[in-house]
């Protein structure tokens, strides 16, 4: 991560709220409201959430570091109220409490944190794990995302994302720019998917996951668009993007791999097939709308490298796809170990969602942003927006004339 820019959250699942904490962003950056709002909102769609998303309406309470409807330069605090609070408040009190008041995970679910965290902290049950290692910490994580993306949107750069497998059910096919644009400004999103027949196929998997009592996983990918070359860096391992992006989406609850341009089927092709030919236009041959040639003239005949060679961006667009495991609550629990008594028992149920594969993307999208915007704002600089756009557009303008 940056060594300027830095985020963190805090809170759990049934606590009173989430926070959410922001640094390093310039001053003069817009910061809107319903913006913010409008992502949290998409991270609780999708088909086969569970009864939570009915119980919350995600917003955010921003604290410090705006005024006036702009970032001043200093720590964005947020919080993000959990409703379910009310019925939690004598169960997970602050102070002491009444302890025959406390539900217990007595025995861990298998795929969870449970048991490692059980026995790494030494609690003698769950509960406290997870509530922490819950997937409900990531609304937070949105919210610090949507604040990355406003500064990047000042540059013209966005990200997006769209689910291409559910299951065994998959979009076949690359999505373009547009068409993800579409698909994440719909005011009902079922599965995020670009393409309706592909998105009814990955339905059914839900529908057949739902009916057995079981979860079911697939994968998203986040692609940002408009990002020029020559961000992030080659020279030391711990600064490269590509690392850097690998490690942010594989920190996202249930994700089990990560996945930049076309390294999956790379690692099974011959390299002629997978590296992007450059070609170079001519002044007055034109200027390419998307893609590198939007900088430089400079153009890749595909973009199997997802935008980033040696670590640092090409001018194509950036491919991230996460990998995400079954989550792992079942109605139909599997086998698992009584804390108390050591027998074999079933796994412990909490209310849980089915598939969170549109909701894992928006999450995505919140952590690419913030390692993107993070690499901007070391390259660029700038303790306002005015200036960093200045250094933005000069560094632009030498690259066009390189």
């Amino acid at each position: 991560m940056s060594s300027k820019f830095r985020f963190s959250t805090a809170g759990e699942s049934h606590g009173e709220s989430l926070v959410a904490l922001v640094s390093g962003l310039p001053a003069g950056v817009p910061v809107a409201q319903e913006f913010m709002n409008r992502e949290l909102w998409r991270r609780q769609q999708g088909y086969g959430r569970g009864g939570r998303m009915r119980i919350e309406r995600d917003t955010a309470h921003i604290l410090s570091g705006v005024r006036h409807g702009k970032t001043i330069g200093s720590p964005v605090a947020m919080t993000l109220a959990n409703n379910d609070w009310k019925n939690w408040g004598e169960i997970l009190p602050v102070e002491e409490g009444d302890g025959t008041k406390h539900k217990a995970v007595a025995s861990p679910r298998p795929g969870h944190a449970d048991l490692a965290g059980s026995l790494k902290y030494d609690f003698k049950d769950a509960r406290y794990v997870l509530e922490r290692a819950s997937a409900r910490e990531s609304a937070a994580r949105v919210a610090c995302g949507a604040m990355a993306k406003m500064l990047l949107r000042e540059l013209g750069i966005e990200a997006g994302s769209h689910v291409v497998r559910v299951g065994k059910a998959e979009l076949g096919r690359d999505a373009s720019w547009a068409e993800i644009v579409a698909s994440n400004a719909r005011e009902e999103i079922l599965l995020n998917c670009v393409d309706a027949e592909a998105e009814a196929r990955m339905k059914a998997e839900v529908d057949a996951a739902l009916r057995t009592g079981d979860t079911i996983g697939g994968v998203f990918e986040v692609v940002v668009h408009g990002l020029p070359p020559g961000v992030g860096t080659h020279v030391n391992w711990d600064e490269r993007m590509d690392g850097l992006l690998a490690q942010a989406v594989m920190s996202l609850q249930a994700v089990k791999a990560v996945e930049l341009g076309r390294g999956v089927t790379a690692a099974e092709s011959m390299g002629s097939t997978v590296h992007d030919a450059i070609a170079y236009r001519e002044q007055g041959e034109g200027e390419a709308e998307d893609g590198g040639a939007k900088f430089t003239r400079f153009s890749r005949e595909k973009n199997n490298a997802g935008g980033l060679e040696g670590g640092i961006s090409n001018g194509e667009d950036i491919v991230v796809r996460g990998y995400l495991k079954p989550i792992s609550t079942l109605r139909r629990p599997l086998g698992s170990v009584s804390f108390a008594t050591r027998e074999p028992v079933k796994a412990a149920y909490e209310r849980s969602d089915v598939c969170v594969v549109p909701a894992a993307g928006v999450a995505g999208e919140a952590m690419v942003a913030l390692v993107v915007a993070g690499l901007v704002i070391d390259k660029f600089g700038g303790d306002s927006l005015r200036e960093m756009k200045r250094n933005f557009e000069g560094y632009c303008e030498q690259i066009r004339s390189f």
